[in-house]
């Protein structure tokens, strides 16, 4: 990341250091009349290429936070699959998966989701009472071929479960790039800044433009602040799949 950062300012350095040797070697002559349509041209450029960079944090957020709702969803469909498959298993088996089931549930909404909105590591607890329900969910060889199916579904559900927790716990630890942030505000600033330089002759259009172009691209930028967290914030994904079955 850092060596990214001086690649940017070297070009940029190595640029206004042509700037200054032009002015100072090759300066504008008396007969000479300023560009303006240059200055225009590098601003429409800063604006393009910050609505791409803007573009480009939307998208790579959004999916983030998409990925994480349907990760919860299909975790908790399948551990309600699991749940109901149980009762083809032994009575007292049976009842083992499903207290250990709802013992993963309360776990993952009460201790797993809190630690994931604190952007805290959520352990191996979890993954260590998956086990005894894949344990649970075992028959005998001299189970019926119903019970026997049953342990087959349950572990195809149980796999699915374990995809999806996986995806759950990288969504997580997943954020957008520093690099990325760097360009959404430094290209901003850059974006206002030119505002101020050339063009506007009326005060009171100038400032309303100032004003809305600022709002604008505060209200973006705070949106892609939210959406990149996918577990806290206004746009959280909460644990209403799990408590809509459990």
């Amino acid at each position: 990341m850092i060596e990214n950062f001086a690649i940017v300012l070297g070009v940029a350095l190595f640029a206004a250091a042509i700037v200054l040797v032009k002015h100072r070697y090759w300066p504008m002559g008396p007969d000479d009349e300023p560009r303006e349509d240059v200055a225009e041209y590098i601003s429409m450029m800063v604006g393009v290429l910050y609505a791409l960079v803007l573009g480009l944090a939307l998208v790579s957020v959004w999916d983030t936070r998409s990925g994480a709702e349907e990760h919860a969803l299909t975790e908790a469909s399948a551990a309600h699959q699991i749940h109901l498959l149980a009762a083809g298993l032994p009575a007292p088996q049976g009842e083992r998966v499903r207290a250990d089931l709802e013992t993963y549930i309360r776990h993952v909404t009460d201790d797993e989701w809190p630690a994931m909105a604190k952007g805290q590591p959520l352990g191996t607890e979890g993954w260590t009472i998956l086990d005894e329900v894949r344990a649970g969910v075992q028959v005998s060889a001299d189970a019926t071929p119903a019970q026997q199916a049953t342990t087959q579904e349950s572990l195809a559900q149980l796999s699915t479960l374990d995809e999806a927790r996986r995806g759950r716990e990288s969504d997580a630890d997943q954020g957008l790039s520093p690099v990325l942030w760097f360009g959404l505000i430094v290209g901003g600033a850059l974006t206002v800044a030119f505002m101020f330089m050339f063009g506007v002759q009326r005060s009171f259009t100038h400032v309303v433009m100032v004003m809305g172009l600022t709002a604008l691209i505060t209200f973006t930028v705070l949106l892609v602040y939210q959406l990149d967290q996918p577990y806290t914030g206004m746009f959280a994904v909460d644990t209403t799949p799990y408590s809509r079955y459990f």
